[in-house]
């Protein structure tokens, strides 16, 4: 943190050899550089021994070039579950597996970490990002970028800059003034660039005070001019929108082929409305990006092989538990498997778990094990029965992989064909699943008329399902040879993420004997498809959720809850809740989980609730039940990372990164939606998250930083200097005891206050943290060195108010039992 005062640095990286290479290429060469050559890949260019860079979505697991359960991918925890264990290291470690799997698939490119803040707990992709604390987002950002670069892998730090929302992304004009934008939204960015250097960085689609992302000039400065950035910067896909944007500092425009650039950018240069110079210096920064990860002749990568390995599984099991955070617990937790007869898990995410959020980091993993199968493996099948409860799902789920044969090779799966005009088969697929996505790779889109999935469907209940595709355009469905249902599939919403990767559905009632196989055929019509992803597909063939009194769910689980020792329900988001491309509309829990857990509390004292949210909801029950777990979306292992909590194998490591409250009503900065003229407005200025709740003095129902352990803990004192001077590291020490009779960790974590401000400050602000673990009565140090900047304020410049600061130590926001008073110097 000592490097993060603004500096101007030369573009060293950029050597002599890397500018000879430029006298090769023509104007034309140089410009097509400059957009990519389809949705993941740039452009080669053999004459000077240049190959295709390939990149990847990646915040929770590399997917790779194609979206295929073929080619299975780690699925990481996501970044809400990271950041909770407000450890570094994790983070790091989290960046150094994205490589690994990176290089596993060919992959050159991260397009990862999300880092943009958690403005308003409504925000879509809130899952995908760190925290509400700018601090905390960039301390742990940086260690990720640190982890993936490490291994020979480009991070890309996005979305620069204030893309806090869904809502209207593409068009949304967020009107931020010069000092929240310091000292928040680009703080999230600056220890990543300045510190781990990172190697890309994304631009956003929203306009930032007028100006588009990818034309405005806070690319320059203080990203280039400042903070000495020497990367590539990459578009977010479709933000650049003309070629004026070639006369500021972004560089590669994604996807390609097509886009504004091209011939538009050459007629400019020849114009002189372009410099060429400009474009020399994007194709510098592309080749030097290319030398970094060995995509270039003639250059040693950073890592030709990735340097820093470790067991994955067993990496997102042990994450997975670190961000796990307990907010209750009145004595229930840990449970000994050898002394609990029964336990009645219930609830529909403990069967089918949401382990990530829905967009275009979605992964898909070779297995999940859900929070089901952990407890049965942990507890003993026997001792474990289950009740669905609550019904979660909206629109169709895709058809369970035992219960479908490929009519082509008798083997589970199903058959897909790509048929132009006349019938002929152009293309034809052999999938395991029936969630399906193209989104590059060979599939002929734009050439077909029609695609057909053909599936043999045997039931393994007896009675009527709705069985239909999730998908946008023209669907046939076909059963037994009959056609049963014919629909044009209407886009929701402005948003293309929205209508391509969270489409809606179309479904018809069939009736079904178990065991008895329908032959399943669906045509989706493809000859009109227009637009920026013309070229890719997304449809689901599934069932809706089955139609059952809800009353009748809670009964029947109430019932197995009143017979069991404890029960575990597991509640949760779905994948219309918490996804890219929109946001959300209410806190609440979908469905009727929040009447579930009443029931079941009622029915059962030992209730313990898992939130399978990656994102805060609303509990109303929360005083009911004897324990609550936070697990977020835990990624792969979460039900084995759940199990070893509950049975107290594994310390429940995490803490709150953003506040949790209590209702809707009371959350202090809520509005996503932009007004009228597309403005949304960040009149709250420096006073978001924990800020903004102490400024309204309200109590929402987790504070910022909070999370029980298993065991208690006492902080001593914090020790420091009486006088600081600016620009220097501030030295802290701090003391605490772990006064409980087990192991355990605990968070560190230090504010500043200062009351007698001149300017406008928060109450408190987050300055320096730290995990710290402990044996049973040991006491123990931690020394932290936390960098005088934190405690100036912008004003065209940062600003040093000297006098008293009062520095608050302790394990939340408002836990804060030891203090020290230090002097700024002037």
């Amino acid at each position: 943190m000592e490097t993060l005062s603004a500096q101007k640095t030369s573009n060293k990286a950029i050597d002599d050899r890397l500018r000879a290479l430029l006298p090769q290429l023509t104007l034309e060469e140089k410009v097509q550089l400059l957009t990519g050559r389809d949705f993941w890949t740039t452009w080669p260019m053999e004459k000077i021994g240049l190959r295709r860079i390939l990149v990847s979505d990646g915040p929770t697991g590399v997917r790779g070039e194609v979206w295929d359960e073929r080619q299975p991918s780690v699925n990481f925890p996501s970044a809400t579950a990271i950041s909770s264990s407000w450890d570094p290291a994790i983070a790091d470690r989290l960046g150094a597996a994205s490589a690994v799997e990176a290089r596993r698939k060919g992959v050159d490119v991260v397009l990862g970490p999300t880092i943009n803040l958690h403005r308003s707990p409504l925000g879509g992709r809130h899952f995908e990002a760190f925290s509400e604390d700018p601090v905390l987002t960039a301390e742990l950002a940086a260690a990720y970028v640190a982890g993936v670069q490490r291994n020979g892998v480009g991070a890309t730090p996005k979305h620069y800059v204030a893309n806090d929302s869904e809502t209207d992304r593409f068009t949304v004009d967020a009107i931020v003034d010069e000092r929240p934008l310091r000292e928040l939204y680009l703080l999230a960015f600056e220890k990543a660039v300045v510190e781990s250097r990172a190697w890309l960085v994304m631009s956003a689609y929203n306009s930032i005070n007028g100006t588009t992302a990818t034309e405005n000039d806070l690319l320059e400065t203080p990203l280039n001019s400042e903070w000495g950035f020497d990367g590539v910067v990459i578009s977010d896909w479709t933000a650049v929108r003309s070629v004026d944007s070639a006369n500021a500092s972004q560089d590669l425009v994604m996807p390609g082929p097509d886009g504004p650039w091209g011939d538009a950018l050459v007629a400019a240069v020849r114009a002189g409305e372009v410099a060429e110079a400009s474009v020399d210096r994007k194709v510098l920064r592309i080749l030097q990006l290319a030398a970094r990860v060995g995509a270039l002749e003639g250059f040693e990568p950073v890592s030709a092989e990735p340097v820093d390995r470790e067991d994955l599984v067993a990496f997102t099991r042990e994450a997975s538990a670190a961000g796990t955070v307990m907010v209750k617990n009145d004595g229930v937790l840990p449970l000994d498997p050898a002394a609990v007869g029964t336990i009645a898990v219930i609830g529909h995410n403990a069967k089918y778990a949401r382990t990530q959020g829905g967009g275009s980091a979605t992964v898909l993993p070779e297995k999940i094990v859900t929070p089901l199968e952990g407890i049965r493996a942990a507890f003993g099948a026997d001792s474990v029965t289950y009740s669905t409860g609550a019904i979660v799902q909206e629109g169709v789920a895709e058809l369970p992989l035992a219960q479908i044969t490929n009519p082509a090779t008798g083997i589970p799966g199903l058959r897909v064909a790509f048929l132009d005009a006349d019938g002929k088969e152009l293309f034809t697929e052999d999938r395991r699943s029936t969630a399906l996505v193209w989104f590059g790779g060979d599939a002929p889109i734009r050439e077909s008329s029609t695609v057909r999935l053909h599936t043999i469907y045997t039931p393994d209940e007896t009675g009527s399902v709705h069985l239909g595709a999730a998908t946008v355009g023209g669907v046939r469905i076909h059963v037994d040879g009959i056609l049963v249902h014919e629909a044009e599939v209407e886009v929701n919403g402005k948003d293309i993420a929205e209508s391509f990767l969270a489409p809606p559905s179309s479904t018809v009632e069939i009736p079904v004997t178990a065991g008895v196989a329908v032959e399943v055929l669906v045509e989706l019509d493809t000859s009109n498809r227009r637009g920026p992803l013309d070229n890719a597909l997304s449809v689901t063939l599934g069932t809706e959720p089955a139609q059952i009194d809800p009353e009748v769910l809670i009964i029947e689980a109430a019932k197995a809850a009143r017979q069991a020792e404890v029960a575990v329900v597991v509640v949760g988001t779905n994948s219309r809740v918490e996804s890219e491309g929109y946001d959300r509309t209410s806190l609440d829990l979908p469905g009727y989980q929040d009447r579930l857990v009443h029931a079941i509390a009622a029915a059962n004292p030992r209730t313990v609730v898992i939130v399978n949210a990656g994102s805060p909801v609303i509990m109303p029950w929360r005083h009911v039940v004897a324990a609550t777990l936070i697990g977020y979306f835990g990624g792969q292992e979460f039900g084995n990372a759940l199990a070893d909590i509950l049975t107290g194998t594994t310390e429940p490591g995490g803490r709150l990164p953003t506040t949790w409250p209590a209702t809707q009503a009371s959350v202090p900065v809520l509005n996503t939606t932009p007004d009228a003229d597309g403005k949304l407005r960040y009149d709250e200025g420096i006073h978001i998250g924990y800020r903004a709740w102490l400024k309204a003095g309200a109590t929402p129902a987790y504070d910022f930083g909070y999370g029980l352990g298993y065991t208690t803990w006492t902080l001593d004192n914090v020790e420091g200097p009486t006088t600081v001077a600016p620009c220097d590291s501030l030295a802290l020490q701090v003391a605490l005891t772990n006064t409980g009779k087990r192991g355990g960790k605990q968070v560190v974590q230090v504010y500043a206050e200062k009351k007698d401000s001149a300017v406008d400050r928060p109450v408190r602000w987050l300055i320096g943290s730290t995990p710290v673990w402990a044996e049973p009565g040991e006491s123990t140090s931690v020394n932290l060195q936390i960098p005088t900047r934190l405690l100036a304020y912008w004003n065209n410049g940062w600003n040093y108010e000297p006098g008293n600061y009062q520095i608050r130590a302790g394990f939340s926001v408002t836990d804060l039992p030891s203090a020290t008073t230090i002097n700024l110097k002037p």
